[in-house]
């Protein structure tokens, strides 16, 4: 999936992202080695650094010239990195996954008690810098983690209900992964201390481009390999969530694919259903869905006057969707 490269057209960025990483380095630090040890597991596995990518190029939508971010922007961009991580160490808890990013899970190497004292420590860590910045930072921050909870208990609660609606499904992404894109844009630009009317301009785009993500994700469960995602791909149809293509899928005459679906997935039957989603339409028109929220996203920053950063932030949603329809491309429809 399209990551931090569009953004990295920024030189500048390229160079801070390097700060965000030697920051999140020190902020997984413990006086008790182990717990050290696991929490930059994953800070060690790499990742996109997505988040702080936004958090850092919205910061610079008001400068004509680029230049390096302030100290503060970098803590910032840290800060939702680490609330990201700490997420995935519970999701993978929650899914019993094995894999993350190309390396072991935390879970699978250190026990399921430890992956979740480990993302408790990264999002106490958060939420310590962001205490730092200041009461909004430090609020907003706090009100993202509540919704990223909301968000995933609302999919804990719908898990193998096939009648599972689009509706109850853009609400679950926009509390589970929009509300931390939105986040990382909105924090960036206010401790940059750019103007009001701008803050709200980048935390919309954020929240646009977080669903566009979301979907697109979803879509590569569906139609990208394990080596592709640094995970078990169909492990959301395993699991019993439904996702965006799949509820296409069921609406368009899924009376094979509803059978299927309902309980725990064995491997034969998890590759039947994904042939089965990946042959009628459905992906595509999940595409489309995701391209919208792209299109929105990209002209909502129309409000804002042209700057490298703002132009780069438009590039990144642009191109967000390329990947997946590459991919979908690539893949053989039907069983």
């Amino acid at each position: 999936m399209a990551g931090a490269a569009e953004l990295l057209a920024l030189a500048h960025v390229r160079e801070d992202l390097e700060r965000v990483e030697a920051t999140l380095h020190e902020a997984v630090a413990s006086g008790e080695p182990f717990l050290a040890e696991v929490a930059r597991h994953l800070v060690l596995a790499g990742g996109k650094r997505l988040r702080p990518a936004l958090a850092i190029t919205s910061a610079g939508v008001a400068r004509d010239t680029p230049a390096p971010a302030a100290d503060g922007v970098v803590r910032g961009a840290v800060a939702v990195e680490l609330v990201h991580l700490g997420s995935l160490y519970h999701d993978d808890v929650m899914d019993e996954a094995d894999t993350r990013r190309g390396v072991e899970s935390v879970n699978a190497r250190w026990g399921n008690l430890v992956a979740i004292v480990g993302g408790d420590f990264l999002l106490a860590r958060a939420s310590e810098i962001a205490a730092a910045l200041g009461p909004e930072p430090a609020q907003l921050l706090a009100a993202t983690i509540a919704a990223l909870c909301e968000g995933q208990v609302g999919e804990l609660v719908r898990a193998f209900d096939v009648s599972r609606s689009e509706e109850t499904y853009l609400s679950t992404i926009a509390s589970k992964t929009a509300s931390l894109m939105s986040t990382s844009c909105r924090i960036g630009a206010l401790v940059a201390g750019l103007d009001r009317p701008v803050v709200d301009v980048v935390t919309n785009y954020g929240r646009l481009v977080g669903m566009a993500f979301q979907i697109v994700d979803d879509v590569l469960d569906v139609v990208a390999t394990d080596e592709q995602l640094g995970k078990p791909a169909g492990n959301d149809l395993v699991e019993g969530i439904y996702t965006l293509p799949v509820i296409r899928a069921l609406a368009s005459e899924g009376d094979a694919l509803r059978a299927l679906l309902g309980h725990r997935l064995e491997p034969d039957e998890m590759a039947r259903a994904r042939d089965l989603v990946r042959s009628d339409g459905a992906v595509a028109l999940a595409i489309d869905v995701a391209r919208g929220y792209v299109c929105e996203a990209a002209s909502a920053l129309d409000a804002l006057p042209p700057t490298p950063a703002r132009d780069a932030l438009k590039a990144f949603s642009a191109d967000l969707v390329d990947s997946v329809v590459t991919a979908f491309r690539r893949t053989p429809r039907g069983g």
